[in-house]
């Protein structure tokens, strides 16, 4: 358990390859692309548990253009599956977002972020246990790292004052994601009913 709940360090972590998975280029619920050139668009990466209940929250969400389910945030290069979840990469299960900026804004976004989850958990989220299920914004640009931090301490102030302890996201700017497996990018479309236990602290952001 303690090495589940501990973060891999870069001289420990698993070698990877050079060449990442392949997967198939086209969303299985909207229909668009989920590997492109976003300069259209803007992008954000959150993981809050489970990525399997994390994307179809947001692809459900009017003016995100795709999502795709991943990893990132940790040491080894196009990591499969079970090399995650065997907590030797460093890498978050996490969801590529890919908006456009004039239908929605990062602040709505973090407020559905915060909200779908308990982020003063730790290494785990509810019965997932593991340095993979840990709370994490990355973002592409510094303004949004300014703005995804000062998100956390409002939202911070607010589980305080409903008796939770410190949030323990983390929050950087970084932009390498890597693809998960073909079965698990949208599983909740191909899956109706499979399970993903995501589940927020019940206080509002607002």
């Amino acid at each position: 358990m303690a090495k589940m709940t501990e973060l891999i360090t870069a001289d420990k972590a698993l070698p990877g390859r050079a060449e990442g998975l392949t997967v198939e280029n086209k969303h299985h619920y909207l229909g668009t692309p989920i590997q492109q050139s976003w300069k259209d668009y803007a992008t954000v990466i959150f993981g809050l548990g489970c990525f399997w209940g994390a994307e179809k929250l947001f692809w459900n969400i009017d003016g995100v253009y795709t999502t795709a389910v991943g990893y990132a945030g940790g040491f080894t290069p196009n990591p499969t599956y079970e090399e995650v979840c065997s907590g030797m990469t460093g890498h978050s299960e996490v969801v590529l977002v890919v908006y456009d900026s004039t239908r929605i804004t990062l602040d709505e976004l973090l407020t559905v972020f915060w909200e779908a989850h308990d982020p003063t958990q730790g290494m785990r989220q509810g019965n997932d246990i593991g340095t993979q299920y840990r709370s994490v914004i990355y973002t592409s640009t510094d303004q949004d790292y300014q703005k995804a931090v000062a998100s956390k301490e409002h939202y911070q102030q607010l589980l305080q004052s409903n008796g939770f302890p410190e949030i323990t996201t983390e929050i950087a700017v970084k932009d390498q994601f890597y693809y998960a497996e073909s079965y698990h990018q949208q599983y909740l479309s191909k899956n109706p009913t499979g399970y993903c236990d995501l589940r927020g602290s019940g206080v509002d952001y607002n």
